[in-house]
């Protein structure tokens, strides 16, 4: 079992910047597929970004070169930086876990952009 906390969420104004969080309670955090997905009102869940073991990233049309996934294996963490955000950007952001048939969620964190 792995459970994700984020963190990191808030409001900001369009072309804003926020940095999202994700950590990780077991140390064998280094050996999951990480990914953010995000759920907007009315919209299905969304695949975001995702960082692979060996540090590979794969981006969402919609926020290539806008947003960028890191993780922190020593810290068991991973993060999302949004940058020149938008309205369409709003939404709860999840943390996901992926390794084999195991998969985990956190309990998201709420992006609101908006003036």
């Amino acid at each position: 079992q792995v459970q994700l906390e984020e963190s990191g969420g808030g409001l900001v104004q369009p072309g804003g910047s926020l940095r999202l969080s994700c950590a990780g309670s077991r140390s064998t955090f280094m050996l999951y597929t990480m990914s953010w997905y995000r759920q907007a009102p009315g919209k299905q869940r969304e695949l975001v970004a995702t960082i692979t073991t060996a540090g590979d990233t794969n981006y969402a049309d919609s926020v290539k070169g806008r947003f960028t996934i890191s993780r922190d294996n020593a810290k068991n963490t991973m993060s999302l930086q949004m940058n020149s955000l938008k309205p369409e950007d709003t939404a709860v952001y999840y943390c996901n876990a992926r390794r084999f048939i195991n998969v985990y969620w956190g309990q998201g964190t709420q992006v609101t952009v908006s003036s």
